[in-house]
């Protein structure tokens, strides 16, 4: 997709070497999102899972607010503009057709967990239903410490359904996301540090600094380590013991070979 494209949708990608910068770019509606952000989300996914030189992606908001979650326009079949998808047009659609549509929409989310990359959200104010999920979509989480996180949907007599209940069950344990989740509560800064939400929670203005950091480590080791690290970390929980031993055999031959071709070659 085109800048303009993307900028029509409310989204900007900048590339710059092994760093790519998603911002969510509507910061007049707190960059709440819709279907059209969604499938661009999932375009900008295919290019960068393709492009061998990205190492981490980086997730923001534009201005002062992560993303407030989706546009509550999308709803209202009133309101919404003529040619433009919403998700009240799930309504006309058969369950096949709704459950593919809910498809193309969480593709917008799953490619951030990629094993090409590390992903992270720079999260700052609100992070709200569908702006949590996209977070919750990251590898790694970094919080301003006002930073405000709610599962939104039950309140709106709706489920979450763009990928994030798996993460946030990882995270902080069933429990714990059934009490999130059916709540609707807001998880403050400081709590989603301790339950295991995010990694840390920074004043604002150090925020960018902290991400860079961050970054910068996460480059610093060989790009084949750092992925093959994750796909494993990945598929730990889920595999038996042996299973993930044979795994983790076959990544580290992996890297023997490409640590000594890196060797000789000097």
């Amino acid at each position: 997709m085109t800048p303009e494209e993307l900028a029509a949708v409310g989204l900007q990608v900048h590339v710059e070497g092994a760093v790519a910068t998603v911002t969510l770019d509507r910061p007049e509606v707190r960059n709440a999102q819709t279907p059209a952000m969604w499938r661009a989300l999932a375009t900008v996914g295919e290019r960068l899972v393709a492009d061998d030189e990205v190492r981490v992606v980086v997730v923001r908001g534009a201005g002062t607010t992560f993303s407030a979650g989706l546009d509550r326009a999308m709803l209202d079949p009133a309101s919404s503009a003529e040619g433009v998808e919403s998700v009240a047009d799930l309504l006309r659609r058969s369950e096949e057709e709704m459950s593919a549509t809910i498809d193309d929409y969480q593709r917008g989310f799953t490619w951030l967990r990629d094993p090409s990359f590390v992903s992270i959200a720079a999260v700052q104010g609100y992070a709200v239903g569908a702006g949590f999920q996209l977070a919750l979509a990251c590898d790694l989480r970094v919080l301003t410490d006002d930073a405000q996180l709610c599962m939104k949907e039950a309140a709106l007599g709706l489920v979450a359904d763009l990928t994030g209940t798996k993460p946030l069950v990882e995270a902080v344990g069933y429990a714990r996301a059934l009490e999130i989740c059916a709540t609707a509560r807001m998880v403050g800064a400081e709590e989603a540090v301790r339950i295991g939400i995010a990694l840390t929670a920074v004043p604002t203005d150090q925020l960018a600094a902290t991400v860079a950091h961050l970054v910068e480590s996460l480059t610093a080791p060989m790009a084949g380590a750092v992925r093959e690290t994750k796909a494993l970390l990945q598929s730990a929980a889920a595999q038996p013991l042996d299973e993930q031993r044979r795994l983790e055999r076959e990544a580290q031959g992996r890297r023997f070979r490409e640590v000594a071709g890196a060797t000789h070659e000097q």
